[in-house]
């Protein structure tokens, strides 16, 4: 029975610390990600300055032919500080055609907006679309329905991009 309990608390020691260097690399490539997101457009600092909190998710991969979806890892960040791991997916059909990886932030207006991304209640809704970001695009952006979204494209190329319908999972540290 000890060796079974041994090997149980081993397995789920090398879980948690395979998670961990998951967690760790995303934190690392948002980081990454935040200092692309500035070099793109220096007026994205009074958004990261002025937000309740904002999530990055470093690397989102979309693609599709008619049905399409995207899915990405990221960080949510309150007070400069990380609290915790999101999860995006999304599933759309419509006219859509190539694939693309994209980064893309959240900044939330309120504490409000931060406690319903938290608590599982947020969602886009279909008027919500991301900003693509280039330079002087972040100083005329505005909040909408408490969520601010910008996107710079990485790699590929994608005929449509939005952020509609997308579902989001978090779990704090």
């Amino acid at each position: 029975m000890k060796s079974i309990t041994l090997v149980f608390m081993l397995s789920m020691m090398f879980m948690m610390s395979a998670q961990t260097r998951k967690d760790e690399k995303i934190i690392k490539d948002a980081v990454k990600a935040k200092k692309e997101l500035i070099k793109a457009d220096d007026g994205i600092h009074t958004f990261f300055e002025k937000s309740a909190g904002y999530v990055i998710f470093p690397n989102v991969g979309e693609g599709g032919f008619i049905i399409g979806g995207a899915s990405g890892n990221g960080v949510l960040y309150q007070n400069g500080k990380a609290k915790g791991m999101a999860d995006l997916k999304k599933l759309d059909v419509g006219f859509q055609a190539g694939g693309q990886s994209i980064i893309e932030i959240i900044f939330f207006e309120t504490e409000e907006d931060v406690n319903a991304f938290e608590e599982g209640k947020f969602e886009f809704s279909a008027q919500v679309s991301a900003v693509v970001l280039k330079s002087g695009v972040a100083a005329n952006a505005k909040y909408k329905e408490g969520v601010a979204v910008f996107a710079v494209p990485k790699s590929g190329l994608m005929a449509k991009a939005s952020v509609g319908g997308q579902k989001f999972k978090y779990h704090s540290f």
